[in-house]
């Protein structure tokens, strides 16, 4: 991986291992006992080589019968094959690799994988091959190792790094352990990154802070992620670093008042006589910062959390509820990640609760589990190819399902688009864009197909929901359905909707391009864009027409509608006519008023118009239908706009016997077009079929009666 040479006393270092409560290991020490171990030989076969110690106790720490030989051998595999091989600041390389060990070992990663980190430059670096280590070590390690090397920058010159980004992503597809080593071996050239030249370290930061540490959040290894932020902020801002440094220099007693919150805490479980652990935890830089700007000037409590440990799930919810109790709760600072997991297997209660003497504590509640996952995330859940690790962390029957880390939602919509995306500039763009969504949603397919659900970032619309389920099929997307109601392709997705997405049946669709203002996926952009690029015609907006509100295909017909009658008290009868609004038809239940010139309009008695008659002091007139069957109705037909659309519309209309009185083309807004025709029906009774026949045409979604009014007469 061309380590970056090490500067032992930079700060954020400094910063890290504190935070961690763990000694520093000192690289020089570890690179003259990985020489000296080279120079006396192979260590007896019942220990291990000294420079490993370090590691094999961390490892047994968390892995008690772990089989430890493996790593012995791999050791001195990497170490041979590293021999005279230096980082820039003089420490010999090995350091690097067992450096990168060590952090995995500390979060718990399982022995495959300490046995690949050890061996992860030796492909790329030395004269050992891939199939020596598949030879030694077994195709799991061999396949974690090439996950991890870096493609030939002889072959791909500057596209070199974007395709091996690429290469570590789909082998993590199969394996999420690639990622967990991809992402301690960045940590550890962080840390060691000091005696660069500053445009290298920016450089570097960059990449850590658009890729990586959004991929460590995905993950859930917070651990790491946490640190790599603190690494890169002092990178690329370091005044705002040095703020904020200076901040928590000045305020030494910030701990001691989150203690005396944490006393209070722990007295009231114990009171309650629940079991727990309250614990003070720091905020890191990064969060300082961000916390600084949200509120302004900063309490002592503001510069740590407290965490809540306990045995059992529900204890969660005991510990909740015993501090809402005892103390005044912050209701807005509540959320609950136990009973709606984060999409990186986060699960915590938070809260904030204000003490007697009025500091307001952050608290996180979890159990011992929870913030093992929490911490370590994929590392934590072991070999992702089988039910349960014999020596992994997460054992024993209480622990419930096990979450398969494999194919979480995001990381299968980046394998599928990165296909479309052979182009190492458009990958890379479309990569760091994928990686700055901070969310994740689930939205559920309304036809119940499998699988039911769609995994989508947070902010993703109809549009990004159509090519997630449909591929490039969704070019001939019409419309979408949310939560049952009819809704332009421009929806923003809630997580938890429903949608139904509508496809054209005809193959000549395609998406215009306004569709790109509403993608929030590369995988939506990148089909689109190549849809458009492949029909450059189609770029170019519709040409208005002329005339907005085409003649109807059938004369317009003067005929009366159904036999209506009205009773006027004994007054000369009337003319009784439809109200043009709402065109009723036998059956519907009917109301009439009087109108200037003496005659009747008949409302159906569900039509605002009624309303607004009876607000004028209009009276109403007694009417009711006669003996005719036949009548006029006006239907209003929504559709999304395609060729042919009006044609196949007449023609359902005249297959079911009525004639065109009139209608009317609204001109289209967002791909959908409004139709409204008045209709001669030679028998009310075959209404509801009419309808059925309209909404039978493709790209019709709706067809109703008219309910608007047009006037008062």
């Amino acid at each position: 991986m061309s380590a970056e040479a090490t500067n032992p006393e930079a700060a954020p270092t400094d910063m890290a291992v504190r935070r961690r409560g763990r000694a520093r290991i000192d690289l020089r020490r570890l690179g003259r006992a990985a020489l000296l171990g080279a120079t006396a030989g192979p260590a007896p076969r019942d220990r291990l080589p000294d420079a490993i110690s370090h590691v094999a106790e961390a490892h047994r720490a968390q892995h008690p019968e772990a089989d430890l030989t493996v790593l012995g051998r791999a050791y001195v595999l990497a170490e041979s094959s590293h021999r005279g091989q230096f980082r820039k600041s003089g420490e010999a390389y090995i350091t690097h690799p067992l450096a990168v060990t060590l952090i995995l070992a500390e979060l718990g990663a399982e022995t495959t994988t300490l046995t690949a980190s050890l061996l992860h430059d030796t492909v790329e670096d030395t004269e050992v091959t891939l199939d020596q280590v598949r030879h030694e070590f077994g195709d799991e390690v061999a396949y974690l190792v090439d996950g991890v090397t870096k493609v030939e920058k002889i072959d791909y010159g500057a596209a070199a790094e974007p395709e091996t980004f690429r290469k570590m992503l789909v082998a993590t597809g199969s394996d999420v352990r690639v990622m967990s080593i991809k992402l301690a071996d960045r940590l550890h050239n962080m840390r060691t990154l000091g005696v660069m030249r500053p445009e290298k370290q920016a450089r570097i930061a960059k990449v850590t802070r658009d890729v990586l540490i959004p991929l460590a959040e995905r993950l859930g290894v917070q651990a790491l992620k946490t640190e790599l932020e603190d690494l890169v902020f002092a990178i690329l801002h370091p005044e705002e670093y040095e703020t904020t440094r200076a901040l928590i220099a000045d305020n030494p007693g910030a701990a001691g008042e989150l203690a005396a919150v944490a006393d209070q805490v722990t007295a009231a479980l114990r009171e309650a006589g629940i079991g727990a652990e309250v614990l003070v935890r720091p905020r890191h830089f990064v969060s300082v910062h961000r916390v600084r700007l949200k509120r302004g000037e900063l309490r002592g409590c503001d510069f740590g959390r407290l965490l809540v440990l306990v045995a059992e799930d529900a204890d969660c919810y005991g510990v909740l509820g015993e501090l809402h109790t005892c103390f005044t709760p912050v209701i807005s600072e509540f959320k609950d990640f136990i009973a709606a997991p984060k999409f990186n297997l986060y699960q915590s209660l938070h809260t904030a609760v204000a003490a007697p003497d009025g500091a307001v504590a952050e608290v996180l509640i979890r159990t011992h589990r929870m913030h093992k996952v929490a911490e370590a995330g994929v590392v934590a859940l072991g070999n992702p190819h089988v039910g349960q690790e014999p020596d992994g962390p997460l054992q024993g029957p209480d622990d419930g399902e096990r979450v398969d880390p494999t194919r979480p939602g995001w990381l299968s919509r980046l394998l599928a688009w990165q296909q479309s995306a052979p182009d190492p500039d458009t990958f890379w763009t479309s990569l760091r864009a994928d990686l700055a969504e901070d969310d994740e949603i689930t939205v559920f397919r309304a036809d119940g197909s499998a699988p039911g659900t769609i995994s989508l970032p947070a902010g993703a619309s109809c549009v990004d929901a159509a090519y997630a389920q449909h591929g490039e099929a969704a070019h001939a997307c019409l419309g979408a359905r949310v939560n049952g109601r009819l809704a332009p392709l421009s929806t923003v997705l809630g997580d938890g909707d429903t949608v139904q997405l509508l496809l054209a049946q005809d193959t000549v669709s395609g998406p215009s391009p306004e569709w790109l203002d509403h993608a929030r996926t590369p995988a939506a952009r990148i089909a689109i864009t190549g849809w458009l690029q492949a029909h450059p015609e189609s770029a170019a907006p519709p040409a208005a027409p002329t005339d907005p509100r085409p003649q109807p295909s059938v004369p317009a017909d003067r005929r009366s509608g159904a036999e209506l009658h009205a009773d006027l008290d004994g007054e000369p009868p009337a003319a009784v006519r439809p109200a043009g609004c709402c065109t009723p038809v036998p059956p519907d239940e009917i109301t009439g008023f009087r109108v200037r010139g003496g005659s009747v309009t008949v409302h159906r008695a569900r039509c605002s118009a009624v309303d607004a008659m009876r607000d004028l002091g209009r009276e109403p007139v007694t009417v009711r239908w006669g003996d005719t069957a036949q009548g006029r109705v006006t239907l209003v037909a929504e559709s999304f706009g395609r060729p042919g659309l009006l044609a196949d519309l007449t023609e359902a209309i005249a297959a079911s016997g009525a004639a065109v009185v009139s209608a009317n083309v609204e001109p289209p807004s967002e791909q959908r077009v409004r139709h409204t025709y008045t209709l001669h029906l030679p028998d009310v009774a075959g209404l509801a079929a009419l309808m059925r026949a309209m909404r039978d045409v493709p790209g019709v979604y709706d067809v109703r009666r008219a309910r608007h009014s047009r006037g008062l007469n």
